[in-house]
């Protein structure tokens, strides 16, 4: 998954990648400056741009993904 870079603390990028059933919803990936990524699942495009337009990446992974999406540690 290609990620972009996001101008953070704690994060480092984000990515995301359409599921295959093309319903606009997907896999997103968050790699943390720590070297950390975790993914979440079922997450909408417009969810992602906005994360990734955030003036503060880090508080709206707290406000907004984490408690809503599914996720696990990758690395």
């Amino acid at each position: 998954m290609n990620r972009r870079p996001v101008v953070s603390t704690r994060i480092s990028s984000i990515g995301w990648e359409e599921s295959e059933e093309g319903s606009g919803s997907g896999t997103m990936e968050v790699e943390f400056r720590s070297g950390h990524i975790y993914r979440y699942a079922a997450v909408p495009v417009n969810e992602y741009q906005a994360f990734l337009g955030a003036s503060s990446p880090g508080r709206y992974l707290e406000s907004n993904i984490i408690d809503r999406y599914e996720h696990t540690k990758v690395r």
